[in-house]
């Protein structure tokens, strides 16, 4: 019989619906509980394209005798991280200050109140390499519950005060110094054989390149622009990044980026379209004819994949695609959706074309990644691009026929809005309406679904119908960006009132008391023990340096001084973080190099679209560390595009910096 997951909008929660234990959603309901019963709460955290979830679940949630334990001695309450990513944030950081490190699935032992006194990862259903069966570790903590509480609550309450120690990553202002200074740190991590920072696994560091191309286009530093090359080239031939159709997936499990962790996830996807659009615009620069190939080729199948791959019926995007999937005799492996052996090519392809595409691929008789398979790598350009168009389109069609991996279908707004800004701006930048369109389609979404009045958003919907979780900053604000965009390829002004709507919230909620930084829960939320306040980057920008950037693009468009001030304000509460650990403040830094450069503040007015398409995209075009950009027919709803006149009825790109603008524009190539 299902159990009251059964009505959840999560799939991740969804999978755990027919699991016999007494699974609770995270809320005061299930705080409540646990403290009339008097019993701790077990906390549960994973997301949909978790392998090591998917392992546990089977282990143990599915047990009918480890589920019944669970429900005689606990609260059981099971959450998505990317659903809730503030309960994530704070049981995550007690698990890393308790254990020395992190990961999911991460299981977490609470008082009724909230406060952590256990914590860990996946654990195994029998005694394994050191580590205790999940019974036992059950068996201890109800015992350590009913007969230790001092003990216990001891613990919890030490965890509490370590919780509630903010880390003052603040400092003065990112200044052009401290940027150049940011560049010769990273410049010393980077890996200048294998592209990245660090040994292994490797993750792609988008925002971190973002910075470094807008500190080449700000400094022309050509270390900054090599790291970009490097990094770039490496993940795109390897095998994170699929040779097929594109997309990239989580990580690369070694240095070279050879094998990947297959999951493939919206916002990775997201932030790498623009990153490698990006490069292809700094390649135009510099007139590096195969860099620019390469470049716009990785873009445009990125983009490609986001609509063929994640798109949903309503016009919003997926979270994820999982890593595992079943191979031809029914059995599950990750990976299995997208690795090949020489076997499998030979008998597609025929004897002369699978030997050239296995080496081509790399393909090899051992295997790269296991059981003999090999991922696909592309390490060198095909010396015959008709000959690798037709065995691309029959692996293609080979792997149609294969299970395909689980599709997690939520759409989580600060994601999609990622989405929408590298869509609005690869279709101008690559001239095609599809992309720009699709990029509306999603931003309408959140608009009409996520969006509430007095700007509040929704973390997540799925099938239309939106959740009941508030979003953090991260969703506010870019939330806000992405609107920000819309009204910069549609000149609506209605997206600007949108913006200006989540960013008056994220003012009035989100900012803390004194003003100098902010919170990544708006002060109305009531169901955590600490209210969390990270400003690192992770696998995408934290709330703290997204909101720098929605707020620089709103102050472009309002010439509003408190939205350039917020932005500062975001900047300079992850200072010190940008200047001693700043692959893990790429976002800020990226800001960062937009108010030091300006940002550039560009309004394109025409008598009609098409006249102001080439002008829009010439301004999009400019090797400036930040562009944005309105095109419309003036309006004097929009700051920016109040009272600009069409120079003798052409189009007219108006360059302002500080909102003093330039004389009128109307030839592309003065842009």
């Amino acid at each position: 019989m299902p159990n009251r997951l059964s009505a959840a909008t999560s799939p991740y929660l969804l999978q755990h619906a027919d699991n016999p234990v007494d699974w609770w959603e995270w809320g005061d309901e299930a705080l409540a509980l646990a403290q009339s019963l008097d019993r701790p709460i077990l906390l549960s955290v994973g997301y949909a394209a978790c392998h090591w979830c998917h392992v546990m679940a089977h282990e143990s949630f599915e047990d009918p005798t480890t589920a019944q334990f669970m429900n005689d001695h606990f609260v059981n309450v099971k959450v998505d991280r990317e659903e809730r990513p503030d309960v994530d944030a704070v049981y995550m950081r007690a698990t890393q200050a308790m254990t020395g490190q992190g990961g999911w699935p991460m299981t977490v032992v609470l008082a009724p109140t909230g406060e952590p006194f256990f914590a860990g990862t996946y654990f195994p259903p029998e005694p394994r390499q050191g580590q205790p069966a999940f019974t036992q570790i059950l068996q201890a903590l109800a015992d350590a519950w009913q007969n230790r509480r001092d003990e216990v609550t001891k613990v919890g309450a030490d965890v509490l005060e370590h919780l509630r120690d903010v880390v003052d990553a603040g400092g003065s202002a990112l200044d052009a110094e401290a940027l150049d200074a940011a560049q010769t740190v990273l410049s010393g991590q980077h890996d200048d054989e294998a592209g990245g920072y660090a040994g292994s696994p490797k993750f792609p560091p988008s925002m971190v390149l973002e910075a470094c191309l807008r500190h080449w286009a700000r400094t022309d530093m050509e270390r900054s622009l090599e790291m970009v090359r490097t990094t770039c080239d490496a993940m795109a031939r390897g095998g994170m990044y699929d040779q097929l159709s594109g997309g990239f997936a989580r990580y690369g499990v070694d240095r070279y980026w050879q094998v990947p962790h297959f999951e493939k996830m919206l916002y990775d996807n997201a932030q790498l379209l623009r990153v490698y659009l990006h490069w292809w615009r700094a390649e135009l620069a510099t007139g590096d004819v195969a860099r620019q190939a390469f470049a716009r080729r990785v873009a445009t199948e990125t983009a490609e994949f986001l609509l063929a791959e994640l798109a949903t019926p309503e016009g919003g995007f997926a979270s994820a695609l999982d890593a595992d999937s079943a191979d031809p005799r029914g059995e599950v492996h990750e990976g299995a959706f997208y690795a090949w052996n020489p076997n499998q090519l030979m008998r597609l392809l025929g004897v002369s074309d699978g030997a050239w595409a296995a080496q081509l691929l790399g393909v090899t008789g051992p295997g790269t990644f296991e059981r003999g398979f090999s991922t696909l790598q592309l390490r060198e350009d095909p010396d015959d691009p008709e000959r690798w168009a037709s065995v691309r389109t029959t692996l293609l069609a080979a792997r149609s026929e294969r299970t395909r991996p689980a599709r997690d279908d939520k759409v989580v707004a600060a994601w999609n809005a990622l989405a929408v800004i590298a869509l609005a701006e690869a279709g101008v930048l690559l001239e095609k309406p599809r992309f720009t369109d699709a990029a509306v389609r999603a931003a309408t979404l959140l608009a009409e679904v996520h969006l509430r009045d007095g700007g509040r958003v929704l973390r997540a919907s799925r099938d239309g119908v939106a959740g009941v979780h508030d979003g953090v900053l991260e969703d506010h604000a870019t939330v806000a960006e992405a609107f920000v965009a819309v009204l910069g390829v549609t000149g609506d002004a209605v997206w600007l009132e949108r913006a200006r709507a989540v960013l008056e919230r994220v003012l009035d909620h989100f900012a803390a008391p004194d003003g100098d930084d902010f919170f990544d829960t708006a002060d109305d939320a009531s169901d955590l023990v600490v209210r969390p306040q990270d400003a690192s980057d992770n696998a995408y920008p934290s709330g703290t340096s997204a909101a720098a950037h929605a707020f620089v693009a709103a102050a472009a468009v309002t010439a509003d001084p408190r939205y350039r001030e917020a932005a500062e304000r975001a900047v300079r509460s992850a200072a010190q973080l940008g200047e001693k650990l700043p692959r893990f403040a790429g976002w800020t830094l990226a800001a960062a190099e937009a108010l030091v450069a300006g940002p550039d503040e560009i309004a394109v007015v025409g008598p009609d679209a098409d006249s102001r398409a080439g002008m829009h995209r010439a301004a999009l075009l400019r090797t400036s560390p930040a562009v944005v950009v309105a095109a419309a027919s003036a309006d004097p709803a929009v700051p920016l595009l109040a009272d600009r006149v069409a120079v003798d009825g052409r189009a007219t790109a108006y360059v302002c910096r500080d909102h003093v603008c330039a004389l009128p524009v109307t030839d592309h190539a003065l842009l």
